[in-house]
């Protein structure tokens, strides 16, 4: 972890939540590549450039920056 000098609490707590956001994120990608490994999903990048994953049950869903959005 590096040094900051200065540093308050909240830009501590701030430091603290994004790290947990990135290491969830990371989480779930990994799980999302399980699901396209073992063949239950397929995931593609649309000419607009976002990441749409299709569940083999039908669901679709765009994988945004900080987000999920189910489509259909």
């Amino acid at each position: 972890m590096r040094a900051m000098a200065r540093s308050s609490a909240a830009g501590a707590n701030i430091e603290i939540a994004n790290g947990a956001a990135i290491d969830a994120k990371s989480q779930v990608l990994a799980a999302i590549g399980r699901l396209v490994a073992d063949g239950k999903a397929e995931w593609r990048r649309t000419a607009t450039g976002e990441i749409e994953l299709r569940l083999s049950s039908g669901e679709l869903f765009v994988l945004g920056e900080v987000a999920v959005t189910r489509v259909a």
